[in-house]
């Protein structure tokens, strides 16, 4: 059976992300131990390989756009 998706879904990696973001590896993933951060989606059964889903990364960084605004 085909799943044919409505819209596409775009995965970015980890370097993709830190690129994005411009946080560093230990930051990335501090944020997201206290859940200030989108948590990454599994490819592999053993979780060595993940992503993120571009979407949830956008909107974080609207976010903080978005608490900056509130601070002005």
């Amino acid at each position: 059976m085909a799943i044919t998706p409505t819209h596409t879904k775009r995965l970015l990696k980890r370097p993709e992300v830190r690129e994005k973001t411009s946080l560093s590896d230990s930051e990335l993933y501090r944020q997201i131990a206290v859940g200030s951060f989108p948590r990454p989606i599994r490819l592999t059964p053993n979780g060595r390989a993940v992503a993120w889903l571009e979407s949830e990364v956008d909107a974080w960084i609207e976010s903080r756009l978005a608490e900056r605004e509130e601070v002005a």
